[in-house]
């Protein structure tokens, strides 16, 4: 009450005290350098005495180790994170006005702290009526990254019965070594209760507050940039502080390539890899829900993420006609997914359609494409040869008029194979050569610990040893992601590059409006599936679709670094939109042929 300075951030004088006798701001939860004093009577009279926090005092019992909490490493692992999107361009209002509000709701969601009795606080509740000697043993608030606000009243000792039970279950069944002090209830922990913090999650973080502030970045491009290490994911605990010992069951929970052999099941290994897209789309959807987050920004047509925009982004990196992007707006119009409605996302609401923004323009794309050339591995190839032959006869002057040459199929596909084959090539080459042993040293236990750093340094010694004989230069550092992958200048001359080409070969004119040639159309389903344990609207298999379908498929599948039956699920869907009326005359018709 006598400390009535304004705080730096807020300029607010609203102070609260830690455990270990810190100030901190109830506003912003900004932490400062000051302690409190006490006035210590039986050790002087008339003398004051500046108390040490009690996480110092654990410091130094642990030998330099800080007793720390799973939540304050997943913390470290978002702060990196938003860190490295605002290097690739990101708001900076993204890291402090959206994504430390949506991790504030989510820890107070999961009873992690901003609330009255946190969960680490009941654990440090049972160890203190467990033991009675050592009362400067307990553990400590994580207040490392001041970030975490914690009530001041310590609350009552009295735990739950089930709790108690479940923290006393932990610590007899449990002989795994774990650095965190929650590690090993973190593991057990019901998920039934809280939604639990895993490394794909950290990844729904930031793309639900990508999403949020209409980040020209699409779910697939976030993870593209993880993948491609622009983003830290992969071996993130490297980030973490000297003083964090990270061991045991730690490694499970932070390592997402890696496998572990637990003590335990020796024989059943752990295996986490690449983050997966449906994985980290449907845990943003359930994050949202869980921490009751109003309707999102509208996705207007000005958007980035709205399918008009990214079909010409996507089209411009397919090697497309630029004419094929008024064929994508009218569908768009036409099946309504362009709608504000549609595409915004409303938490909770489960009568509305999760959007896919990435996967769905490239479905709108690959439904034009079966529009106009139907790609049923005859048809597309028919035009081809009729657009080439015009092309041959036709001089540069005609079509400089006629507003450029013929689109011919074949001729696109060669070209765009050629490229796609020697980018995936490349991409499998770097994967390969890609050391995925971490640079920090990792140990399962007190008792190797002095071996595995004895070992690394041996391995980092004779690495230098050898690069220095073997005159090996260090690795260029990358270049800045781009958001293609694929690019064409129309400025080649090898006629490469198709943005500049002609659709009239495949159009006619019909009452004012430009209509395909082809009247004809194949679905890919009849009748979309609605069972939910099946999670797909429509089953797809190579063998049962005609090649050049496949093809189209598999390079927005490249592209998105997606599989390609996601990309089937939304042009069934589509189609669906698009032939809703003679779908239901058909099946009418068909029902009464069978009474």
């Amino acid at each position: 009450r006598d400390f009535n300075e304004r705080c730096a951030q807020c300029s607010e004088v609203n102070w609260g005290i830690t455990d270990g006798g810190g100030f901190y701001c109830r506003s912003c939860h900004n932490v400062i350098e000051r302690t409190r004093e006490i006035v210590n009577t039986d050790f002087m009279a008339n003398s004051r005495v500046q108390t040490i926090s009690k996480g110092l005092r654990n410091q130094e019992k642990n030998d330099g180790v800080f007793k720390w909490y799973i939540c304050e490493g997943f913390q470290l692992v978002l702060k990196k994170q938003v860190e490295a999107l605002e290097a690739l361009g990101v708001c900076p209002q993204m890291k402090d006005e959206v994504l430390c509000s949506f991790w504030r709701c989510y820890l107070q969601k999961s009873k992690q702290a901003y609330c009255k009795r946190p969960a680490w606080e009941t654990v440090k509740a049972l160890s203190m009526c467990k033991s009675s000697t050592d009362v400067d043993s307990d553990p400590e608030r994580p207040s490392l990254l001041r970030l975490l606000s914690l009530s001041e009243s310590e609350g009552d000792l009295q735990t739950d019965c089930s709790f108690a039970s479940s923290v006393s279950k932990v610590s007899e069944s449990t002989s795994v070594y774990s650095g965190s002090v929650d590690g090993s209830l973190y593991i057990m922990k019901n998920q039934k209760e809280t939604l639990r913090m895993t490394m794909p999650m950290t990844l729904s973080f930031c793309y639900m507050a990508l999403l949020w502030m209409r980040e020209p970045i699409t779910l697939s491009e976030l993870l593209r940039f993880v993948v491609d290490f622009f983003i830290p994911y992969f071996n993130a605990f490297q980030h973490f502080p000297d003083f964090f010992k990270l061991c045991g069951l730690d490694l499970k929970i932070f390592c997402t390539f890696f496998i572990f052999f637990l003590k335990e099941s020796p024989s059943n290994p752990v295996f986490q890899s690449w983050p997966v897209y449906e994985e980290v789309f449907n845990k943003m959807h359930e994050l949202a829900a869980y921490l009751d987050l109003p309707r999102f920004p509208d996705i207007t047509e000005s958007c980035f993420l709205h399918p008009d925009m990214l079909c010409m982004k996507y089209l411009m990196e397919a090697n497309l006609p630029d004419e094929l992007h008024n064929w994508t707006c009218r569908v768009v119009k036409k099946t309504g997914i362009g709608e504000v409605d549609f595409l915004t996302l409303t938490p909770g609401n489960k009568s509305t359609r999760k959007v896919k923004y990435d996967v769905l323009a490239a479905a709108v794309i690959v439904v034009v494409l079966k529009l106009l050339f139907l790609l049923d591995d005859h048809y597309e190839w028919l035009l081809s040869e009729f657009a080439e032959g015009r092309n041959k006869n036709n001089t540069e002057v005609f079509m400089f008029y006629s507003g450029g040459p013929y689109f011919e199929f074949k001729k696109w596909y060669e070209v765009v194979k050629h490229s796609l084959d020697v980018k995936q090539k490349k991409l499998d080459e770097e994967r390969a050569k890609y050391l995925w042993r971490c640079e920090k040293p990792l140990f399962y236990s007190v008792k190797n610990k002095s071996k595995v750093l004895k070992r690394r340094q041996m391995v980092v010694n004779l690495q230098n040893q050898f690069g220095k004989l073997s005159g090996s230069m260090q690795r260029a550092e990358k270049p800045n992601p781009s958001s293609f992958q694929l690019s064409w200048s129309e400025e080649n001359t090898d006629g490469s590059c198709f943005h500049g080409h002609s659709l009239k070969g495949i159009l006619q004119e019909k009452c004012g409006l430009l209509t395909a040639v082809n009247p004809d159309y194949w679905l890919c389903t009849v009748k979309l599936c609605n069972e939910k344990r099946c999670g797909h609207l429509a089953h797809y298999r190579e063998t049962e679709f005609p090649q050049s379908y496949h093809f189209v498929l598999g390079l927005f599948s490249f592209l998105l670094r997606i599989q390609p039956s996601c990309i089937h699920d939304e042009v069934c869907m589509i189609e669906h939109k698009l032939f809703n009326r003679r779908l239901r005359k058909n099946l009418k018709y068909n029902t009464v042929l069978k009474k």
